[in-house]
């Protein structure tokens, strides 16, 4: 019952904010425009679309507050009307009450808001869909004062969050019962997926932890800075963080007028994202212009400071693997390879003609090489390659969702800071070291050091298991020494071999790097 209400809501607010309008005017059936008339009666739709259309979102909550974000990074889909006024869903979000804010810290720390801050400032500086921010001072352990940023988590949240993915989980089911494409695009397991990281949203702790994994992963490519998290001070509700100063990434004259190299910028954004995808496996989820600014300190003037990480992507192994090789597949035009990468991983059925995916995929993204961004639409791309993934009845990943949805984010960001970035041209040289680096003999120097303990464990207890084995069969004791002479002897040659190979194997992948960087790409 509670999931029929929630839908009920649902159609009432969208009634209400008319945005019912703002899709049925736009079909051509006449009877789509007689009912889109009769239900707009009574209503008080003066303000603008792109304002009703965010009011709607935010009396929505926040899972639909998350979906206006990252439609707001999508200034080539969207009219720029409501486009500009989405904008405002990345951090303008309506805050609530700063005495809860300080119910909430109190509750959490059983303390006074003044004994856990030198300073709180009451007023919030940010408020999003999950939380709002304030800013502070706090004496640390070893006396020193810090400035600080206090997330606290808005009230009622996870009852809220649980009825939408409820009422969604079971849309999700009955697209699956009504289509075949409904079950190829797996929404039950996407929805759960999307359920797991929201509910890691609601825990400031884990939160904090993502920051620290990321701020470690970053420390070395001086391109992003992560605030530190002050742990004595980080409770599931109430996160206190090193509080950073830079300008919004949304605010380009004020990045341009201080003397920011925007080409740059956009640049060393792609390698952020790439870096944290391919070598660590480990990426900052919701990069909309809201969770960004630029510093233009000196020390550290350029960098992006990046913030709020209650939703991080992993990738395994294998993951990264197919998709750097399907990238570099992509930046190579060598669709065959990326028609049979497919086949491989399972995604499309063994029976599929891999001239005929090829050929598929060949129309969709050829017409797209050698542009700048400004002339390219990941987003049609994506529609395109799902048209097309249709008649070849390819399976959507979904732990591979976010990484979709972080893509799209980059794109916007880049479109934003330089409509002539060649995403292709920026991200390719990564890809070629990535995979350089994979197959090389550094790569296999490191997985021999990682199994390196389990043998050094393993071989001096060899003796013991050999005189335990010897004393267990003592009629057969000359023959069986006999034997093992033998085959220690045999063992000698093997070991001299495999040496021998081995040097042979680490020339042979010097070689091969060396081919891969001068002919290869």
């Amino acid at each position: 019952m509670s999931r029929f209400y929630r839908g009920i809501f649902i159609v009432w607010v969208a009634l209400r904010y008319g945005l019912d309008e703002m899709v049925l005017t736009s079909f051509k059936k006449p009877w789509l425009g007689v009912l889109a008339r009769i239900v707009s009666v009574g209503r008080n739709l003066d303000a603008p679309r792109g304002q009703r259309l965010r009011e709607a979102l935010e009396r929505l909550g926040p899972i639909f507050v998350k979906f206006g974000q990252v439609l707001s990074t999508r200034r080539d889909l969207l009219p720029p009307d409501i486009a500009d006024e989405l904008a405002f869903l990345q951090d303008r979000v309506p805050p609530f009450a700063s005495s809860i804010a300080i119910a909430t810290i109190e509750r959490a720390f059983r303390r006074p808001v003044g004994d856990i801050f030198v300073q709180f400032d009451e007023t919030p500086v940010a408020s999003a869909s999950i939380a709002q921010v304030h800013f502070g001072k706090v004496r640390l352990r070893d006396g020193t004062l810090r400035d600080v940023a206090v997330k606290v988590l808005r009230p009622n949240m996870r009852g809220i969050i649980e009825k939408d993915l409820a009422l969604m989980a079971m849309m999700a089911g009955w697209l699956e019962s009504l289509s075949a494409d409904g079950k190829r695009l797996k929404p039950r397991e996407v929805i759960g997926e999307f359920d797991k990281y929201l509910h890691d949203e609601l825990d400031l702790v884990r939160e904090a932890a993502n920051a620290a994994q990321l701020r470690r992963n970053m420390v070395k490519l001086e391109l992003v800075m992560i605030p530190e998290m002050f742990w004595d001070f980080c409770h599931p509700e109430v996160m206190v963080m090193e509080r950073m100063t830079g300008v919004p990434i949304s605010q380009l004259d004020r990045i341009r007028a201080a003397g920011v190299d925007i080409p740059k910028l956009a640049r060393d954004g792609v390698t952020i994202f790439f870096t944290q995808v391919f070598r660590d496996g480990f990426f900052h989820a919701d990069m909309h212009p809201g969770n960004i600014q630029v510093s233009v300190e000196p020390a550290t003037f350029g960098r992006y400071i990046s913030l709020d990480f209650g939703i991080i992507g992993t990738l395994t192994e294998s993951d990264k693997e197919y998709l750097a090789q399907n990238f570099v597949a992509f930046f190579r035009r060598d669709y065959k390879r990326v028609a049979e990468l497919h086949l491989e991983s399972g995604w499309v059925p063994e029976s599929t003609r891999i001239d005929e995916l090829e050929g598929a995929i060949r129309s969709v993204c050829e017409p797209y090489f050698d542009r700048p961004l400004r002339e390219i639409s990941l987003g049609m791309v994506l529609m395109r390659l799902f048209q097309a993934s249709r008649r070849f009845h390819v399976e959507i990943q979904p732990q591979l969702v976010l990484l979709q949805k972080t893509l799209l984010n980059i794109e916007g960001l880049g479109r934003q800071l330089d409509p002539e970035l060649d995403l292709w041209a920026t991200a390719k040289p990564f890809l070629e070291k990535w995979m350089v680096d994979q197959i090389g003999p550094r790569k296999f120097f490191e997985q021999l050091k990682a199994e390196a303990p389990r043998y050094a464990k393993l071989l001096p207890q060899l003796p013991r298991l050999l005189h335990g084995y010897l004393e267990n069969r003592p009629a057969d004791h000359r023959r069986e020494l006999m034997e093992l002479l033998a085959a220690q002897k045999r063992t000698n040659k093997l070991l001299q071999a495999i040496v021998y190979g081995g040097i042979g194997f680490v020339l042979g992948l010097l070689a091969m790097q060396f081919l891969l960087r001068v002919r290869l790409f």
